[in-house]
C-alpha cells in the first residue's frame, strides 16, 4: 500500500457562513476563519477543507457560482483568501476547497451569453433542448423538487439543472468547458491551494439520449445522473492535464455513484481521484427526507464493506458533513448521554481504517436545532420538496417531524463559541441563520477548560492516530458483526495491534472475550475505572474502549 500524507492527516470541514464573524455582520467570513487557525492547530487538525467561497448570488448558499475568480463579498476579498491560505502554511496546515462543476450559477457570463441567442458561441456551454410537446424534454426530475428542465421564453427552449433552477448544469460534452474548468482549478492550485473537494462530481457526464426515467428510477434518480458513460474519461483528462502536476489530494463527492464505479474512481492505478465520499453510512435509514430506524448489524457491515477494498483503494470515514444532520444526535443519544456518546463516536471515527473528517462544532458534541416551523428552515430543498411531501401523504406536521431529523440546516447552525451573544459566532447580536439555544452549556470554551470534555477527547484520539502508523494503515476486522449493541474491531499491521469496544446503547452490559490478556487499555471515554478480565468486560452505556497490544 502507497503510503501519502493526505491518508495521514486528518480533515476539518469549515462552512464560511456558520464559523466565525469578525466584522460583525452575522455572516460567518474568511478573516474569522483566520482568527480561529490557531484553535484548529490546538486541536490537531491538518487539513482545512472550506466550503465554497467563491462570488455567488446564494441561491443554494454558495453552491451556485457566479464568478469562480472571485471571492464571495460577504466572505472578504481575494487578500483576505491569500491571508489565509499564507497562515494555515504557516502553521503547516493545508487547505482544500470546494471544486463546483458541475453546474454554475445563471447569473455566471457564461450562462447569460448561452442563453441570449441560439447561435451565442457560449449556447453549447450548457444542456438546451427543446420541449417534447408542450412539457420538457423529459421527465427528469431536480433533487430540489420538480422538474430539472426551466424553460427560457427569450429563446424558446429548456436548460437542463439537476438542482436549483439558478444552478443550469454545464455541457461537460464541451471540450471548452472542460479546458475552462481546467484552467479554473490551476488558477487555485497556482496560488498554492492544497486539493479540491469535487461537488458531486459523478453527475457531469450525462447520457445523451435523455431518455424518460422508469416509475422505479424516479425514486433515486441520482443512481442514472451519476452513470454517465463518460465520467472515467473526463477525470482522467482533469487528472492529466491538472492534477499529476501538482501535490495535492482530489476527493470526489460521490452521491449516487455504484461502489465498482467508486472502487475505479479512487484506485490509484486508475489516475482519476485520490479519495471519494460515500454517503451509506452518513445516511443510514434515510430515504428522501424521512429518517427511519436503522440497525448496529447493517453499520457494522457498511464499515466492514468500505474497510476491505485494494491496496490501491483508500476510503473516507465521516458521519457529519454540510448536507446531513449532527452526528450525536443520529448516531448516539443527545440528551442522557450526549457527551459519553459524542465521545464514542470520536473514537470510531478516528480509530476507522481512512482518512477522517470532521465538521465543525463535531468536536464539542453540537447538537441538531429543534425547528418549530417548516418557515424557520434557510434550506432551499425544505421548501421546494414540500409539495412532493404533501403529494406522497404527508401533512405539513409529518414533514416538519421528519426534517427535525434529517435537515441539512441542522448542520448550519452557526458555530458554538462561548456563552456570550449568538454563541460567540459574532460580536454583535446578528445572525444570518440560527444559534442553537444550547450554546449556553455546549460550546468550545467550556470544554477547553475541562479536561474530560468531547473537546479535548477529540484531541487526544487525534493525537493518538497520528503518533501509530499501524492504526492508520491497519488492516480492519470486525469482531463481533452480530452482536446488536456493541461494536468490536481490530487494527493490524506491522508492529501494534488494536482493539476498540463501543457499546453504541443506552444499557450496561457484560461482554465475554475470546482473550485480552496481552492488551492494555490505552483510551475510553470512562471518567470512572473500568474492570476488565481476559475474558469479560462490563460495559456501561455508551462506553468506547481502545486497547492496544
Amino acid at each position: 500500500m502507497t503510503r501519502n500524507w493526505w491518508k495521514e492527516q486528518v480533515i476539518y470541514q469549515i462552512y464560511p457562513r456558520s464559523f466565525y464573524d469578525s466584522n460583525g455582520d452575522g455572516i460567518g467570513d474568511l478573516n474569522g476563519i483566520t482568527l480561529k487557525l490557531d484553535y484548529l492547530k490546538f486541536l490537531g487538525i491538518d487539513i482545512i477543507w472550506l466550503s465554497p467561497h467563491f462570488d455567488s448570488p446564494n441561491d443554494d448558499n454558495g453552491y451556485d457560482i457566479r464568478n469562480y475568480k472571485m471571492v464571495m463579498k460577504e466572505f472578504g476579498t481575494m487578500e483576505d483568501f491569500d491571508n489565509l491560505l499564507s497562515a494555515i502554511h504557516k502553521r503547516n496546515m493545508k487547505l482544500v476547497i470546494d471544486l463546483v462543476v458541475n453546474h454554475t450559477s445563471d447569473e455566471h457570463d457564461w450562462f447569460l451569453q448561452s442563453k441570449s441567442s441560439l447561435s451565442n458561441n457560449f449556447r453549447d456551454y450548457y444542456i438546451w433542448k427543446k420541449e417534447n410537446g408542450n412539457i420538457p424534454p423529459n421527465n427528469y426530475t431536480s433533487f430540489f423538487g420538480g422538474s430539472a428542465w426551466e424553460k427560457d421564453e427569450n429563446t424558446n427552449e429548456y436548460y437542463l439543472h439537476y438542482f436549483s433552477k439558478k444552478q443550469p448544469d454545464l455541457n461537460w460534452e464541451n471540450v471548452d468547458v472542460r479546458n475552462e474548468v481546467y484552467n479554473i482549478m490551476k488558477f487555485w492550485l497556482d496560488k498554492g491551494i492544497d486539493g479540491f473537494r469535487m461537488d458531486v462530481i459523478p453527475f457531469i457526464s450525462k447520457h445523451q439520449d435523455f431518455n424518460d426515467l422508469s416509475s422505479s428510477e424516479l425514486k433515486n434518480p441520482e443512481k442514472i445522473y451519476a452513470s454517465g458513460p463518460r465520467l472515467h474519461e473526463f477525470l482522467k483528462e482533469m487528472n492529466i492535464k491538472v492534477l499529476s502536476n501538482y501535490d495535492v489530494v482530489s476527493i470526489g463527492e460521490a452521491f449516487g455513484i455504484t461502489h465498482n464505479s467508486m472502487l475505479k474512481m479512487t484506485d490509484e492505478r486508475e489516475k482519476e481521484l485520490n479519495l471519494a465520499f460515500i454517503f451509506d453510512i452518513i445516511r443510514i435509514g434515510r430515504k428522501n427526507w424521512i429518517q427511519n430506524n436503522w440497525n448496529l448489524q447493517d453499520l457494522k457491515k457498511m464499515f466492514d464493506f468500505q474497510s476491505n477494498t485494494t491496496d490501491f483503494n483508500w476510503p473516507t470515514v465521516f458521519l457529519n458533513n454540510h448536507d446531513n444532520p449532527r452526528s450525536v444526535s443520529k448516531f448516539g443519544n443527545d440528551i442522557k448521554y450526549r457527551i459519553k456518546s459524542a465521545k464514542l463516536l470520536a473514537m470510531l471515527i478516528l480509530t476507522q481504517k481512512g482518512t477522517p473528517i470532521l465538521y465543525q462544532g463535531e468536536e464539542i458534541g453540537m447538537t441538531n436545532h429543534k425547528f418549530d416551523s417548516i418557515n424557520q428552515f434557510d434550506d432551499l430543498e425544505v421548501l421546494g420538496n414540500l409539495s412532493k411531501a404533501l403529494k406522497s401523504g404527508l401533512s405539513r406536521k409529518d414533514y416538519l417531524y421528519n426534517l427535525n431529523m434529517s435537515s441539512r440546516d441542522h448542520s448550519r447552525t452557526t458555530m458554538q463559541w462561548n456563552d456570550k451573544i449568538q454563541g460567540g459566532f459574532s460580536f454583535e447580536n446578528k445572525n444570518w441563520f440560527l444559534a442553537n439555544p444550547n450554546f449556553k452549556t455546549i460550546n468550545v470554551e467550556n470544554d477547553k477548560k475541562n479536561p474530560n470534555s468531547i473537546l479535548n477527547f477529540y484531541k487526544k484520539l487525534i493525537s493518538f492516530r497520528k503518533a501509530s502508523k499501524d492504526l492508520v494503515y491497519g488492516d480492519y476486522q470486525d469482531l463481533d458483526p452480530k452482536h446488536k449493541k456493541v461494536f468490536i474491531y481490530k487494527r493490524d499491521k506491522l508492529n501494534n495491534s488494536y482493539v476498540i469496544i463501543l457499546n453504541m446503547s443506552d444499557s450496561a452490559l457484560t461482554y465475554n472475550f475470546n482473550n485480552l490478556t496481552e492488551y492494555s487499555l490505552k483510551i475510553s471515554n470512562r471518567e470512572s475505572k473500568v474492570n476488565y478480565c481476559p475474558k469479560k468486560i462490563k460495559l456501561l452505556p455508551w462506553d468506547a474502549l481502545l486497547f492496544k497490544k
